[in-house]
């Protein structure tokens, strides 16, 4: 893995890649076209921040580096590199539970807040990556 040097692009698999921590100064780019959808990043070793359509999608702090992005109704996953801990914020469906795996782990139940953000710490060190699922529990 690596960071993404042209700041974010679709995978052959469909799947969409973004963000580079290695950047000293704040990048955006704005109106990246996927799936129908316009996409807007803003990265660098502070922040990583991903919107569609001019809604929040996914945030870190300090920057990552983010591969194999799908997300759905239901589902999140992705791969999340960097080189420190990090927090990641994801807007998902107001005040509903969903179930958080970490590198495959069940890692517990969270429920969304009022705006629908989830948070999640991710463990990072030097050129590290975790494999994140959040997953929507049924009622």
């Amino acid at each position: 893995m690596a960071v993404i040097e042209e700041l974010i692009r679709e995978e052959e698999d469909g799947a969409l890649s973004f963000g580079n921590y290695e950047l000293k100064e704040k990048t955006k780019k704005d109106g990246f076209m996927y799936m129908g959808d316009s996409y807007k990043i803003k990265t660098f070793n502070e922040i990583t921040k991903l919107e569609k359509n001019g809604s929040f999608v996914y945030e870190s702090v300090p920057g990552t580096a983010v591969h194999d992005f799908r997300a759905s109704a239901d589902r999140v996953e992705f791969t999340v590199e960097g080189d420190k801990d990090a927090q990641v914020t994801l807007e998902l469906e107001p005040e509903r539970e969903y179930k958080v795996y970490v590198d495959e782990n069940c890692v517990g139940t969270m429920k969304t807040n009022l705006g629908g953000k989830l948070i999640i710490s991710a463990s990072l060190e030097e050129t590290d990556k975790i494999f994140v699922v959040v997953e929507k529990v049924e009622e």
